[in-house]
C-alpha cells in the first residue's frame, strides 16, 4: 500500500488568510528586533491588501499592553481584544463564517506563547498554518549557557519554531510566502509588489547577539550551529 502524501501547503489568495498578532506598544522596547518583526507584518499586510486576502488583527489585554503599533500599517482593521494566548477562541466567528479557508499565514508575538497556541488550535481545525519565521520573535532576556551565547530570546523562539513543525505547521519567510500567493511575474500586481523590497527579511533574526558584536565570530556561526539548535535531531535536552 503507498503511503499517505502528505500536504505540499500551497498557499492560495482565495484560501488564505493573514493573522497579525499582538504587535502593541507595551512590547516595543521587550521584544527582540521588534522593529524588523512589524515591518515584515507591515509587508505581509500590504501584499494580502494587494491580493484581497483578509486579516484579522488581536490584542492581548490592550488595557494594559497598549494599542497595535501605528508603523504596522493596519488601519482599517479592527482589532479583537483578547486574554487568552490563542488568537482562536476571540476569532472563532470569522473562522467559522469561511468555509473556503484551508491556510492561516501567521506572524506576530511572542513565538513560545501566542503563536504557538495559536497554532495548535489552527492546526486542531483541520486548518493548515504557516508561520512568518522572519515575522515572529520573543523576549529579550539574558544569555543561555547552554546554547553558546544565543539569547534567552531566541531559545525561546526557535523551540518554538520546532515545536510547532513537529506538530505539523509550515515554517517560511515572508518572500517565499509572498511569492506563493502571487505564483506568476504575470500577475497585473506583481509590479506593485515589486515596491515593497525595502521590507528585507531582517538577517539579525537568524544570529546570537555574541555575532553581531564580534564580527570574525559570525562567519561559520550557522554552518556549525546544527548540533546546538532545536532543530537537529542531537540538539542538547533543555533541563
Amino acid at each position: 500500500m503507498a503511503a499517505a502524501r502528505t500536504s505540499l501547503g500551497r498557499v492560495l489568495p482565495g484560501s488564505s488568510i493573514l493573522f497579525l498578532c499582538d504587535m502593541q506598544e507595551r512590547f516595543r522596547h521587550s521584544i527582540v528586533y521588534f522593529p524588523q518583526i512589524v515591518s515584515v507584518a507591515a509587508r505581509m499586510l500590504r501584499v494580502a491588501r494587494l491580493l484581497q486576502v483578509p486579516a484579522l488583527l488581536t490584542e492581548q489585554y490592550p488595557q494594559g499592553l497598549g494599542p497595535t503599533v501605528p508603523e504596522l500599517g493596519a488601519e482599517g482593521l479592527q482589532p479583537v481584544s483578547k486574554t487568552c494566548f490563542s488568537m482562536v477562541p476571540t476569532l472563532q466567528r470569522e473562522l467559522d463564517s469561511r468555509p473556503q479557508l484551508q491556510s492561516v499565514l501567521l506572524c506576530g508575538i511572542e513565538a513560545q506563547v501566542c503563536i504557538l497556541h495559536t497554532t495548535l488550535d489552527l492546526l486542531e481545525r483541520g486548518l493548515q498554518v504557516h508561520i512568518v519565521v522572519d515575522a515572529c520573535s520573543s523576549r529579550s532576556m539574558d544569555p543561555c549557557p547552554l546554547f553558546l551565547g544565543l539569547a534567552y530570546s531566541q531559545v525561546d523562539r526557535l523551540t518554538a519554531l520546532a515545536r510547532m513543525r513537529q506538530s505539523g505547521a509550515f515554517l517560511s519567510t515572508s518572500e517565499g510566502l509572498i511569492m506563493q500567493l502571487v505564483r506568476d511575474a504575470a500577475h497585473p500586481k506583481f509590479r506593485e509588489m515589486g515596491t515593497l523590497e525595502d521590507f528585507l527579511t531582517p538577517p539579525s533574526l537568524y544570529r546570537s547577539r555574541r555575532s553581531l558584536r564580534s564580527p570574525s565570530r559570525t562567519a561559520g556561526c550557522w554552518a556549525s550551529s546544527k548540533a546546538r539548535t532545536p532543530f537537529s535531531d542531537e540538539s542538547p535536552a533543555l533541563t
